[in-house]
């Protein structure tokens, strides 16, 4: 069973099983809920989630809700059940354990920023670098 939670504690959740997929999503929708440059996913059905807490609902687009932590603003998770009937993404950022879903894929780089292609070829620093 995975854990997860908000950034202050106030909504945590349990998943069991193995999700659908994980990824990575690129869609501008996606960039501007999270304030980044794209949010990890990971698919699970909705039955395999247990939340303590009550998260925020936010309709941000014709049949997608997210689901956020009201107090702290944590995104949590995303439900759409057109696209995804039964089936809820959590957001993979917020897992106690981030060795458990790594992504597989890239979805929606259609709409990936201009800059994406290259930035694994960044320099990487441990910490800030010195200014």
């Amino acid at each position: 069973m995975a854990t997860g939670r908000c950034q202050c504690g106030a909504i945590r959740y349990e998943a069991r099983g193995e999700p659908v997929y994980s990824a990575l999503c690129h869609c501008a929708d996606c960039r501007r809920s999270a304030g980044a440059p794209m949010v990890g996913w990971a698919l699970f059905a909705q039955e395999d989630l247990t939340i303590s807490g009550a998260p925020v609902l936010y309709p941000s687009s014709e049949n997608a809700t997210r689901h956020f932590c009201g107090k702290c603003g944590t995104g949590l998770f995303y439900t759409n059940p057109v696209t995804f009937p039964g089936m809820v993404d959590i957001q993979t950022a917020t897992f106690d354990d981030q060795s458990l879903f790594p992504p597989v894929i890239h979805v929606q780089y259609v709409e990936a920023a201009p800059w994406m292609e290259n930035v694994h070829n960044l320099p990487k620093f441990d910490r800030y670098p010195e200014a």
